[in-house]
C-alpha cells in the first residue's frame, strides 16, 4: 500500500501510514479479506499514542458479483463535488483493468453506503450473509466477552447455562478463531484464557457435549479398525460394526471403511439377518437400515465435494495467471481437489491437450512449492540425515547465512517441544545440533568483529 501523510483523529497533526482506499477484487483478489478483517489504514500517532484508524473514502470493487460500493465518512466533512472528485478518480483506476466485456453498466451507478459497517454488509450479504446471520454472529462474540469478564468459574458456568441456546457450533468457531488471533499476535495470556473457556463450554453446554461425545466415538471408532491392522476383512469389519454401540460410531466407520462396506459386505450383513431370529433379527435389520442412510449420505457429501472441487478447478484454469486464480477462488487443497486435479492431468494428457496440460502442471508446481517444508526445516532435516559431525559442520559452512538468531530461536523452541512431548531421543539430537550451530554461530561472529 502506498504511504501518505494523513491527520490524527485526535491531536490533528500530520502522521504517515499506508493508505489503501480501492479494493478491487479484479485487481488483488485479497482485497476481500484485508476489507472484512478491518486491518487497514491504520495510524500510530508518535506525538498524542493514538492507535486506530484513519478515516478515508472507500471503493470496493467485486466484478464477479457486479458489486460497485463507495463510502465516505462523515466526519471528514467533505462537500459533494469534492466526493465526486475522490470517488469518481478511485473508479477510474479500475477501468483499466477490466476487460472489455466486463465493463458493464452497474459501473455507473456505484452504490453508495452511508457507514462503514454498512459497506461490510453489503459486501457480506453479496457472499449469502444475512444481517440476522450477522446480528448472531455479534450475539456470540458479546457471549464470549461475557464469560471472559465473569468474575469466577461459576459465574461462568452460571452463564453458560442461562445462554445455552445461542451455544453452537458457531460459537466454538468463533472461539477457535479468536485462540488462533490470539496465539498469532503473540498474547499467550490471552489464548490461555480462551482455551480454557473452550474446555468449559465443552463440558458445561448442551452442543459442547454432544461435540465431546462424537469426539469420543470417532476416536473409538479409528481405534477398533487400527487395532484390526492389515488384516481387516469384510468379515472383522461386519464384526466391528455390529458391535458399534450407537449411531454416532457408526457414522464414524462409514467415513473411515466406507470402501469396504461394498455389495459383498451387504451380502454378509443380509446372511447373517437369515440366520438371526427375534430381537437379534430385528437390530440388525435396523442396523443395515441406518448403514444403507449413512452411506448414501457418505456418498451424496463426497460426490458433491467433488463436484465443487471441479468447480473450482475449472475457475482457476480460466484465469490468465493461475497463481492469482489459485489465490481468487481460494479451493481447499485437500485430497478431493488433488484427486480432482489428478484426473483432470490424465484426461488432459489421453486427449493431448497441451495448452491445458500446462495449465495443470502449473497448478501442480504451486501447491508442490507452498507444500514444502521452508527451507530453514530442510537445513535442520539434512543436519539430522547427516552420518558424522564433520558432515554436520560442512553443512553449516555451507550454509552460513542462514543460521541466524530467528533460526536458533525456533530451533529450541521445537528442542523444548520434542523433549516435553513423547519423542525425548528426537529432541536430544535436535538439542544436540541446536548447540553445534550456537557454536558455529558465534564463532562467525568473532570472526566478523576481527
Amino acid at each position: 500500500m502506498p504511504r501518505a501523510v494523513v491527520n490524527c483523529p485526535n491531536c490533528k497533526r500530520p502522521v504517515q501510514a499506508e493508505i489503501q482506499q480501492l479494493f478491487d477484487l479484479n485487481q488483488d483478489p485479497a482485497a476481500k479479506q484485508k476489507l472484512l478483517s478491518g486491518a487497514f489504514n491504520l495510524i500510530q500517532c508518535p506525538q498524542c499514542g493514538f492507535r486506530g484508524s484513519a478515516a478515508m473514502p472507500i471503493v470496493y470493487h467485486d466484478p464477479d458479483k457486479e458489486l460497485l460500493l463507495t463510502f465516505v465518512p462523515h466526519e471528514l466533512s467533505l462537500p459533494p463535488n469534492e466526493q465526486e472528485r475522490i470517488i469518481g478518480g478511485l473508479i477510474n483506476q479500475i477501468m483499466p483493468h477490466l476487460p472489455q466485456e466486463k465493463r458493464k453498466a452497474y459501473l455507473l451507478q456505484p452504490q453508495q453506503t452511508l457507514t462503514m459497517q454498512g459497506l461490510i454488509e453489503r459486501v457480506l450479504e453479496a457472499d449469502g450473509i444475512t444481517k440476522e446471520m450477522l446480528q448472531a454472529q455479534q450475539q456470540r462474540l458479546s457471549l464470549i466477552q461475557r464469560l471472559l469478564m465473569a468474575s469466577t468459574p461459576d459465574v461462568q458456568k452460571e452463564i453458560i447455562h442461562q445462554e445455552d441456546r445461542l451455544i453452537d457450533e458457531q460459537f466454538f468457531a468463533l472461539l477457535e478463531r479468536l485462540v488462533q488471533v490470539s496465539a498469532a499476535s503473540g498474547d499467550e495470556q490471552s489464548a490461555q484464557k480462551l482455551v480454557d473457556l473452550q474446555k468449559m463450554v465443552m463440558d458445561e453446554s448442551t452442543i459442547g457435549r454432544e461435540l465431546s461425545q462424537q469426539v469420543q466415538e470417532v476416536e473409538a471408532a479409528l481405534a477398533s479398525l487400527k487395532e484390526a491392522g492389515q488384516s481387516l476383512t469384510r468379515e472383522k469389519l461386519l464384526e466391528i460394526v455390529i458391535n458399534a454401540p450407537n449411531e454416532d460410531r457408526l457414522r464414524a466407520l462409514v467415513s473411515f471403511a466406507r470402501a469396504g462396506m461394498d455389495y459383498q459386505f451387504f451380502q454378509l450383513l443380509s446372511e447373517r439377518i437369515d440366520r438371526a431370529r427375534g430381537d437379534g433379527r430385528a437390530r440388525l435389520i435396523k442396523l443395515r437400515d441406518n448403514l444403507l442412510q449413512f452411506t448414501q449420505e457418505y456418498d451424496e457429501d463426497i460426490a458433491q465435494r467433488v463436484d465443487q472441487a471441479r468447480q473450482k478447478l475449472e475457475q482457476v484454469l480460466s484465469e490468465s495467471d493461475i497463481e492469482q486464480g489459485l489465490v481468487k477462488y481460494s479451493p481447499v487443497i485437500d485430497g478431493i481437489f488433488l484427486s480432482v486435479l489428478n484426473a483432470a492431468l490424465e484426461q488432459a494428457e489421453a486427449q493431448k491437450d497441451h495448452s491445458r496440460l500446462e495449465k495443470l502442471r502449473k497448478i501442480v508446481e504451486i501447491i508442490e512449492k507452498a507444500s514444502a517444508p521452508p527451507e530453514e526445516v530442510r537445513l535442520l532435516e539434512k543436519m539430522l540425515s547427516a552420518e558424522n559431525e564433520t558432515e554436520q559442520r560442512k553443512i553449516l559452512e555451507e550454509n552460513a547465512e542462514k543460521i541466524t538468531p530467528e533460526f536458533l530461536n525456533s530451533v529450541i523452541n521445537l528442542v523444548y517441544q520434542l523433549q516435553e512431548g513423547n519423542n525425548q531421543e528426537l529432541g536430544n539430537r535436535v538439542s544436540a545440533i541446536y548447540k553445534m550451530m550456537l557454536r558455529f554461530s558465534m564463532e562467525k561472529s568473532l570472526k566478523e568483529t576481527q
